[in-house]
């Protein structure tokens, strides 16, 4: 299981996730379209680790950006993405719900 750090708290990567599909279920802020490299809509910062493509997407990206929908996540990484805080605070409040928020 890989290690996702984003600005909002620590997820964990599950096996035939892409990084897209993780941060979507753990409920992080994340615009897409294509989910396949194309459109360039999920283009996020990465601060820290390293990625690879399993095919070049089509989409420019900088030096310092990912795509989350097709890209490989190849260690542990950091990223700017965030989940909103309303909906955080309602996390908090559910009963047996365990999450790393930093």
């Amino acid at each position: 299981m890989t290690t996702i750090t984003t600005t909002s708290r620590v997820i964990h990567l599950l096996d035939g996730e892409t990084l897209l599909e993780a941060l979507e279920r753990t409920g992080h802020e994340i615009e897409f379209q294509c989910r396949s490299g194309f459109c360039g809509m999920c283009r996020t910062t990465l601060r820290a680790g390293a990625v690879d493509y399993p095919s070049p997407p089509l989409a420019f990206i900088g030096p310092s950006e990912i795509l989350p929908c097709c890209c490989r996540v190849t260690q542990p990484i950091s990223i700017e993405c965030s989940v909103p805080e309303q909906a955080q605070q309602l996390e908090l409040d559910l009963p047996g719900k365990q999450l790393e928020l930093l």
